[in-house]
């Protein structure tokens, strides 16, 4: 499979992961559909992809995006076929759950699991008159296991899986493709752009972050994924082992988790 000539639409593509997929997915010859709330940003990445005129600024809000599959749907027929929608937009958390407002539970999930599945919705019949289509759903390892100061965050992440395995048996049948991506530690600005107990910006790197994976490899790592339709896979270092091990002893991977630095 090649992204040459293909038009990508990445969720998220203002900052971080998206920010990259839709360099690199660019310089391989795509047509990226940039998304994201910030309008500035948007106009910021796409000025720097490779051949800057052929791409496309299309501004939405996710915690919005449930209320307007409709006229998502109608924007998206105007810019022709899409063969893959890379949904990588989220938020992520920075609190103990006794500490989080339920405004802030509620504005993770519907960001991170009804924004998401929306524009999921959105473009499901474009891909079904089309006869193919590809989703990519950037989830976490957070959605593998809960860890400290993510219950919500990663309660949006599991109910991702659960929504998009269903998604890939049923769809299965008229060529419409699902690879889940569970990044870990990846150096992006997630945790400055987390949201508090209270909901403000947490507005700090995180040292797990910081010190993660480039997010060139990781980027690299997913469209490899993507090109051999993989159904799931694990990005990241040896964080990424805590995975297997719950499968195999979850006693063993309490005892080891319950010793991780949260930040």
């Amino acid at each position: 499979m090649s992204f040459k000539n293909k038009t990508v639409w990445v969720i998220g593509a203002s900052s971080g992961i998206g920010e990259e997929l839709a360099k690199q997915l660019a310089n391989g010859g795509a047509r990226v559909i940039l998304s994201a709330r910030n309008v500035v940003s948007l106009n910021k990445v796409k000025a720097q992809l490779t051949n800057s005129e052929k791409h496309i600024v299309f501004p939405l809000d996710l915690e919005k995006s449930a209320e307007n599959i409709g006229k998502i749907r109608k924007k998206l027929e105007s810019f022709g076929e899409i063969h893959f929608l890379f949904n990588n937009g989220g938020l992520s958390q920075r609190s103990d759950a006794l500490d989080t407002e339920i405004a802030v539970d509620k504005k993770i999930m519907e960001i991170d699991y009804f924004g998401n599945i929306a524009l999921t919705k959105a473009i499901l019949p474009m891909y079904r008159k089309q006869g193919y289509g590809h989703i990519l759903v950037v989830s976490s390892i957070a959605g593998k296991f809960g860890f400290y100061l993510r219950s919500a965050y990663s309660a949006s992440k599991h109910a991702l899986h659960g929504f998009y395995e269903s998604l890939r048996l049923e769809e299965e049948k008229n060529n419409i493709h699902v690879t889940i991506v569970c990044p870990g530690k990846i150096n992006t600005p997630i945790s400055t752009n987390a949201l508090t107990g209270k909901g403000d910006a947490y507005g700090v790197m995180d040292h797990n972050q910081e010190t993660g994976m480039p997010v060139e490899v990781c980027v690299k790592r997913i469209l490899r994924a993507v090109e051999k339709n993989k159904f799931e896979v694990l990005i990241g270092g040896k964080e990424t082992f805590a995975v297997r091990i719950k499968q195999l002893s979850f006693s063993l991977f309490y005892k080891i988790i319950r010793r991780q630095n949260s930040t």
